[in-house]
């Protein structure tokens, strides 16, 4: 197993870059704040710009919780990747990493410097520091469970000439929750008016008997109950408001759904 390692300061464009180094070099995965990603996605890990401090995502990129390291050491042990890129902001960074995880010695590092321009560089840092935006080299839907309720963006990313040779992968835009000047909540109560809101638009459903939300770290569980109007096609009608419950909220406050559960009580 060949271990690599990309280096530089927060803020630089190290985490937007390594997918296309990664394609480069032909490595295989990647240990990225917390994250070991290979394949198509998030294999195992916390991510550090879930923290609500900065000191916080500093000890999760570190890997400094025991199960936290065990979980991501005995998935690498499990797929035996050929290759990984360790992304830290310093050689000693990337060395801690590779000792928590008990992997080989380090073959290569790799400065940012190396690989991006000056302006790259810069316009990396303006996105952070200005806008508070981070990018995870892993798809949304990967991630978007971590992040329920914050700022979640896809980032689509095509490269090469036609469509036989071109390649695409997907990276997310988050903001953490350190980024924002204080934090935020949405209650129970506005989940409940926006799926008030959704029942009006569906021309099955005559009124809503009780919404209940169940709020998890993983994202929202909702349950619906409502009253159907005589004559209306129930299976249909639920299931046309169960898909755009989850969009709606989805869209509307980035919480990811879990599920959603509806139940007639009768027709009116």
């Amino acid at each position: 197993m060949k271990i690599y390692g990309l280096v530089g300061k927060s803020g630089t464009g190290k985490s937007f870059q390594a997918m296309t180094l990664c394609r480069q070099r032909n490595i295989e995965a990647v240990i990225d704040d917390g994250l070991f990603i290979y394949g198509t996605g998030i294999q195992a890990g916390i991510s550090a710009k879930r923290q609500s401090t900065k000191i916080g995502a500093v000890k999760t990129a570190l890997f400094t919780k025991e199960t936290h390291r065990l979980e991501v050491s005995q998935k690498i042990k499990e797929i035996q990747p050929s290759s990984i890129l360790i992304l830290g902001t310093s050689k000693d960074m990337i060395l801690r990493i590779i000792d928590r995880l008990e992997l080989p010695p380090l073959l290569e590092i790799i400065p940012i410097e190396t690989i991006t321009s000056k302006s790259q560089r810069e316009t990396a840092r303006k996105q952070r520091q200005e806008l508070g935006k981070h990018v995870i080299p892993a798809p949304t839907f990967q991630v978007k469970r971590q992040f329920s309720g914050y700022f979640l963006d896809p980032m689509r990313i095509f490269r090469g000439k036609n469509m036989e040779r071109s390649s695409f992968n997907e990276k997310t835009v988050v903001r953490p929750t350190y980024s924002y000047l204080g934090d935020y909540s949405i209650s129970d109560k506005v989940i409940s008016e926006i799926v008030g809101y959704i029942s009006t638009l569906i021309p099955g459903i005559f009124s809503i008997n009780r919404t209940t939300i169940d709020n998890t770290p993983d994202g929202l569980s909702i349950r619906v109950l409502i009253y159907a109007k005589y004559g209306t096609n129930m299976l249909q009608t639920a299931k046309q408001f169960q898909k755009k419950i989850a969009l709606e909220i989805e869209k509307m406050t980035a919480f990811n759904i879990t599920s959603v559960d509806i139940e007639i009580r009768g027709l009116r």
